[in-house]
């Protein structure tokens, strides 16, 4: 009509409908460049994948695709040389190569879009870098368990305290101890491992939300992915983040476990315990204080279980009321899933630093080695031996215990007579079962904390670690 003015429209490509573009401020808030840009090697092995695809199924011809993959590999190159312009108004990284292909091949770099959305695109390549994370964490888990198991190896000798409540408990052998947190990482890549079967299903093809008309071949573009198969869902395969949620809740798991283990170990480095002895290059001093020598890795490691825990609670919240399917809301998503596994992977690493280098203080250990009544359990299982009902034996040991103390003697100190006169069944064979190193070789059950169930432990792992 005459006269009728023409609307200005958007100045994005994929924005047609629009007829205007955000402001400043609104324009950062949807962008996620500063933190999408890890996916970027993800983002053109996937595009260089769906091109192949395309191809195949005779959407683009050879030619175009031979444009397209050299495109690619140039954006790649200039990416991966820092040379590349990150324009805010972009919004993430798969519009900046987008566009960064199209100026440079022109139309057919426009073509690369065919039969897919960005919904689907991002899923893919979230799902190729959480595959990559958990293999990676998970061989970050395999050189701490090393680090562990040699040091259980080189200590396998050590007597030394075990402790519940933090108080002192039963007598274990040292490598018995360090054995337990490579249990605890086993079930940590066991973990991951299973994340991943559910990590490894391609949803390229998805589209938006209902697939797409064109011809295209998803289990084609997943082969060349690697993935194991494909989404049977396009609605869910767009919205789907619960496989971030489970490598966010397994990197929460392995923070838990090793601030239980850097706890422990802060706590034998001091001076009231003197167990272990951490390397210099693993501590930090006072910039007040000249005697000191802190834990500072330790308690950093420590410290990252929060970080873990708050990203995968983030996560968690996140997700929890989103309507089927893709929101924008999940641009977020990158946040918590980047966060959590780039500081559970750098915990890892600094541990299996700090467990080689660390050494257990042998004669401390031994010379404090029989405070604490450590063989009073042996001494019960010793009289409930002899036929008397274990509850009785408790109540007969509790009460030697108790004269010991008074006495300021240990229990393999106190007289034969005075044993003897707690319960008639003890005999002079009882010293063969009092003292720590008594106890220890006295073990029965597999995976207890004797010489022979730890030689079992060692050759167990040593076998599965290679």
């Amino acid at each position: 009509m005459a006269g009728k003015k023409t609307k200005k429209q958007s100045n994005k490509s994929w924005q047609g409908r629009l007829t205007a573009d955000a402001d400043a401020q609104t324009a950062e808030m949807l962008a996620s460049l500063d933190v999408d840009f890890a996916l970027w090697r993800y983002d053109i092995v996937g595009s260089i994948a769906h091109a192949e695809m395309l191809q195949q199924c005779k959407l683009i011809t050879k030619t175009e695709l031979a444009k397209i993959k050299s495109g690619l590999k140039s954006v790649a190159a200039d990416l991966q040389a820092g040379k590349l312009k990150l324009r805010i108004e972009l919004e993430d990284i798969h519009m900046v190569i987008e566009k960064a292909l199209i100026d440079r091949i022109g139309d057919v770099g426009g073509k690369l879009h065919t039969g897919r959305s960005r919904n689907d695109q991002v899923a893919t390549d979230l799902r190729l870098w959480a595959r990559d994370a958990a293999d990676n964490l998970s061989d970050s888990i395999t050189a701490l368990q090393t680090a562990l198991v040699a040091k259980a190896d080189q200590y396998s000798h050590v007597v030394m305290p075990a402790y519940t409540h933090l108080q002192r408990a039963q007598p274990i052998l040292a490598g018995h101890a360090v054995l337990a947190y490579a249990e605890m990482l086993q079930r940590d890549a066991e973990r991951l491992a299973d994340a991943r079967k559910r990590i490894d299903i391609c949803p390229l093809g998805s589209g938006a939300v209902a697939g797409t008309s064109l011809p295209i071949d998803r289990l084609a573009t997943a082969k060349t992915l690697g993935f194991a198969g494909i989404t049977r869902n396009s609605i869910d395969a767009t919205a789907d983040r619960d496989f971030l949620a489970e490598l966010c809740f397994a990197c929460a798991m392995i923070g838990v476990h090793l601030s239980r283990w850097a706890e422990d170990w802060i706590i034998y480095s001091s001076v009231e315990f003197g167990m272990i002895e951490l390397n210099d290059a693993y501590c930090t001093s006072s910039s007040m204080m000249p005697q000191k020598k802190n834990a500072d890795t330790l308690e950093l490691i420590r410290g990252k279980s929060a970080t873990a825990i708050a990203q995968l609670t983030g996560m968690l919240t996140l997700i929890k009321g989103l309507p089927l399917a893709y929101n924008r809301d999940l641009q977020d998503d990158k946040r918590f899933a980047f966060t959590t596994v780039a500081a559970i992977s750098q915990a890892l690493s600094v541990a299996a630093g700090i467990v080689a280098t660390s050494e257990f203080k042998e004669s401390n250990i031994a010379d404090g080695l029989d405070a604490g009544f450590l063989d009073a359990t042996a001494l019960a299982e010793y009289v409930t031996a002899k036929g008397v009902p274990f509850r009785t034996a408790h109540q007969i040991v509790g009460k030697l215990v108790a004269q010991a103390e008074l006495q300021g003697k240990t229990l393999a100190e106190m007289p034969l007579a005075d044993l003897q006169a707690a319960c008639d069944k003890i005999t002079p064979d009882v010293k063969k079962h009092l003292g720590a190193a008594n106890v220890v070789k006295r073990y029965s059950p597999e995976g207890s904390a004797g010489a022979k169930q730890l030689r079992k432990q060692l050759a167990f792992w040593k076998k599965k670690l290679g």
